[in-house]
């Protein structure tokens, strides 16, 4: 599962300080494969993430076998999470990737504990489980057979094509419990692609993954998420876009604007101001109250779209307000299955949301 021959000292000159301090850290690795990454090999505690501030959703769980993400999408929310170990938002985000390598045998234990109510839980809405590493690593297989041998029911939102590896094993799952997948797919300009998230396959080669997994029998959702302003929110883009997805055999879109939280705000810009100066002006008008595009923009945004996921018969899925991916089928499909263990049943009201939410789910 893991490399060998490439570990690194982490008390080298310069190491990272935040990553010294860890007392679960196994070992740090490079290797050719991934030039400029480095690994951080850690023993977790826990594998279950109680998403903080739903103490009155009962289904907040959230799994992230890998910290930091590859992908280095410029827009990316998680970002401030690797402030925790002293790394940047940055650079560090993209390239210091923490990795649980002992994320499924945790999770086993933990799922047959008499205190799990068997919640729905969801992997993705952090960092991308299925991110390049997990091709060396394979974690997802494990996480994913504990959570079907313990009639736990998941979701996994990712942008890596690597899901289609364990096709068989979703489905598989899909005949125990109810799984929910659902592709990320917000820019369908190939420059402006590969410009803004380096790191992801491309979104002609994530299409071929919805249009597998619907050749398994099983639906697939794709998140237009985030939207950007004045880049890809063209009526010729959004309308392109729901062609390509519904050809694709999408069974839903869900979209938001782009969210800037400090953090992610910095790096964007940088990359705007590199790529695109001539927005930079729009930009800080638009974001100059906060982390979310302003009320009028978004009211704007959804007379434009929302007509048109009418006209291709891609009527969004409903978003999960406490994780942040999308609604478990176990909580819509019928009132006998909203009603988990130990929580009530999920109220209408609260099976609304559009905009992503402020996570930080523990580390380990």
């Amino acid at each position: 599962m893991r490399w060998s021959g490439q570990e690194l000292t982490t008390e080298q000159a310069g190491a990272l300080p935040g990553l010294a301090r860890l007392n679960n850290l196994v070992r740090s690795v490079r290797t050719p494969e991934f030039d400029g990454i480095t690994f951080h090999e850690v023993l977790a505690k826990s594998a279950l993430n109680r998403v903080p501030g739903q103490s009155a959703m009962p289904f907040g769980w959230t799994i992230n076998p890998y910290r930091g993400c590859s992908h280095a999408c410029a827009y990316c929310f998680a970002r401030p999470t690797h402030n925790y170990l002293d790394l940047d938002a940055g650079k560090d985000f993209d390239n210091e990737i923490i990795v649980k390598v002992n994320v499924a045998e945790v999770l086993r234990k933990e799922l047959t504990k008499p205190t799990w109510g068997k919640h729905p839980v969801a992997l993705g809405t952090n960092t991308d489980p299925y991110q390049r590493a997990e091709g060396r690593y394979r974690l997802m297989p494990g996480i994913i057979a504990a959570l079907a041998d313990s009639g736990t029911p998941f979701s996994i939102l990712t942008k890596g094509t690597l899901l289609r590896r364990d096709l068989d094993l979703l489905q598989e799952a899909s005949l125990r419990v109810p799984v929910d997948l659902a592709m990320s797919i917000a820019i369908y300009d190939d420059a402006l692609q590969q410009a803004v998230e380096p790191g992801t396959p491309s979104t002609k080669a994530r299409l071929a993954t919805v249009s597998a997994i619907r050749d398994k029998g099983m639906d697939c959702s794709v998140f237009m998420m985030p939207i950007l302003p004045f880049l890809t929110d063209t009526r010729a883009h959004l309308d392109e876009a729901m062609r390509q997805a519904k050809a694709a055999g999408a069974t839903g879109v869900l979209y938001s604007a782009l969210y800037l939280k400090p953090g992610v705000k910095e790096w964007y810009f940088h990359w705007l101001e590199q790529d695109h100066p001539e927005l930079m002006p729009k930009y800080h008008e638009l974001y100059k109250r906060g982390a979310y595009a302003p009320k009028e923009y978004r009211q704007w945004l959804a007379e434009r779209i929302q007509p048109l996921i009418r006209a291709h018969g891609l009527q969004r899925r409903t978003e999960d307000p406490a994780t942040g991916g999308i609604l478990s089928t176990a909580l819509t499909a019928a009132p006998s299955r909203a009603a988990q263990p130990g929580g009530p049943v999920v109220p209408p009201s609260l099976i609304a949301a559009e905009l992503p939410l402020d996570l930080t789910p523990t580390l380990f």
